[in-house]
């Protein structure tokens, strides 16, 4: 269970995550609305590219929080720091994957989506020195209990406006099955995570 520490801590949490929703879905309408093609076809293909730049930014807020939890961990010890840094980049090389992939699926070539994801991991060290510029952890908390759960908004958005109703258009019934089996998959990972 998420705990703010603070009374009413966990209504605050549940707008922090309406908010990141909210705000990509702003985000997103505002970046198709300025689109000024009139060609259809044009206009779908950048409408798709939106989705790539969304997931840019959830990107940026996502590494800001590692570079943070980086900073801290090594902040209280340095073997701390280190397991901590482990762990990231082992979460992070599927994540990366997995994104280029999404930016890939959005329009962008192979050199932009590399070039993009280059450039948010750069936001990482920005969070690490963000971190070690607090020099306190209980200073850091407060930032935190706001930015994770925006940034999981931002995720969740992407991921119900963009990454569901894709998997919904699989009609085959071997290939719709082994997707459903990898949400499955990672749902019971995430549950077996929080039992740690």
């Amino acid at each position: 269970m998420i705990d703010s520490g603070e009374e009413g801590g966990l209504g605050k949490i549940g707008i922090a995550v309406l908010t990141g929703i909210l705000t990509f879905l702003v985000l997103e309408k505002v970046l198709e609305m300025s689109n000024p093609t009139t060609n259809e076809e044009a206009m779908e293909k950048e409408n798709k590219k939106i989705v790539g730049y969304l997931k840019l930014f959830a990107n940026c807020t996502d590494n800001l929080l590692h570079g943070l939890a980086v900073g801290t961990s090594f902040l209280s010890s340095f073997r701390l720091g280190v397991t901590t840094t482990a762990a990231i980049l082992l979460h992070e090389i599927p994540h990366e994957f997995g994104d280029f992939a999404i930016l890939l699926k959005s329009g962008f070539d192979r050199w932009e989506a590399a070039k993009a994801q280059i450039s948010t991991a750069l936001v990482g060290l920005l969070g690490a020195l963000l971190a070690l510029a607090f020099e306190s952890s209980n200073d850091l908390e407060t930032l935190l209990m706001y930015i994770l759960p925006f940034t999981a908004g931002g995720f969740l958005n992407i991921a119900l406006v963009s990454v569901v109703p894709e998997l919904m258009q699989e009609k085959r019934p071997g290939p719709a099955l082994g997707q459903f089996l990898c949400v499955i998959g990672g749902i019971v990972a995430m549950s077996l995570l929080t039992m740690i």
